[in-house]
This record gives structure tokens, C-alpha cells and sequence, in this order.
């Protein structure tokens, strides 16, 4: 099955992407993450897409969630970044999931509609994702180490890389025969 996972420029954050991409301030306008979403829903058979906590983004998703079918769920950030000016954190994510399937309930984890999990450092952009963030996404869409995996804002390739990771899981290692 062909699974998508979208990072994008969070809602009036596009100026922290300026220097990396060209069409980094389009994300400042709602109706280019409405559009994300029609995609996400009209390529893939399930999809995780991460979001900022303000206002106004929950305000722009809450309606398409409604529309698509996507569940609310909820990254953690144990520890976060503290910016000067701003008296509370933003210390959680949310994160809208779209099943690709039933998800299995398995020894492997428990499954919870939250995470907790810090946030990365020193990845090369800011909001790079946690490899265990990532695995739980992964489950709570109920993949399967044979989907294809399309990461729609590569960025720092940490999405990607934690695909191997979680893939990997499921191998076995190389079978290799030893003298007797």
C-alpha cells in the first residue's frame, strides 16, 4: 500500500524554511495545507501529517480531520525548546492520522494515541522528527514493512531513515552457516 508522511512548514512558520527552500513562505498560506490534505487523502491509502498547537492551525485541520476520516493524536515533547516572548511552551504536537488499516494489536507495543518523546537538536532544521515519534506514526497507521512510504518533506531525512529502522524490525537477520 502507498502511505504518506507530511512535515510540512507549520501554519505562519514558513520563514524558518526561507533559506532552504524557495517556496518555503507559501506555507504561511491555509488553503496550501488544505491542499496538502486533498493530497494525502486522494494518493494514499493512509497518511500522517504533523501540525503546530496554535489556534489557528487546529482551527484550519479540525474540519478536514472531520472530513478525511483522520484521527487526533498527540506528540508530547518532554523536552522543548522555551522561546523568549512566549510565557507558555508549545510543548505538544498534534499529529492527524489516517489509517491505512485496522491497526493490530501485537506484543510488540502498546498503542496509545499519544507519545511522549523529546524533541531532536542539532539535525539540520528545526522540528526534525524523532525516530521513536516516527515508529509510533508508523504503528498507529497500521503499516506494514511492505508499504511504500512516499516522505513528503524529506528536510533532514529523518523520516526516512527511521522507515528503515522500523522496517527493519521485521527482518530477520542473514542466515549464516557455521563449521562444525
Amino acid at each position: 500500500m502507498k502511505l504518506g508522511y507530511a512535515d510540512p512548514p507549520y501554519l505562519g512558520c514558513g520563514k524558518l524554511y526561507a533559506a532552504h527552500h524557495p517556496a518555503a513562505l507559501d506555507w504561511d498560506d491555509p488553503e496550501t495545507h488544505v491542499r496538502l490534505v486533498e493530497r494525502l487523502q486522494d494518493e494514499f491509502g493512509g497518511w500522517v501529517l504533523h501540525s503546530s498547537a496554535t489556534p489557528e492551525a487546529i482551527a484550519l485541520y479540525a474540519p478536514l480531520a472531520v472530513k478525511m476520516g483522520a484521527r487526533w493524536c498527540s506528540w508530547v515533547k518532554g523536552f522543548a525548546a522555551f522561546k523568549r516572548n512566549v510565557p507558555v511552551a508549545y510543548a505538544w504536537e498534534p499529529v492527524l492520522v489516517k489509517e491505512a488499516r485496522k491497526p493490530v494489536v501485537s506484543k510488540r507495543l502498546v498503542m496509545r494515541d499519544w507519545i511522549q518523546c523529546s524533541v531532536t537538536l542539532k539535525k539540520g532544521l528545526t522540528g526534525a522528527k524523532p525516530e521513536a515519534v516516527c515508529h509510533w506514526a508508523f504503528e498507529l497507521m497500521a503499516a506494514r514493512p511492505d508499504d511504500d512510504l512516499a516522505d513528503l518533506f524529506p528536510g533532514t531525512g529523518a523520516v526516512s531513515k527511521a522507515w528503515k529502522t522500523w522496517q527493519g524490525k521485521f527482518t530477520l537477520p542473514p542466515f549464516e552457516l557455521t563449521a562444525a
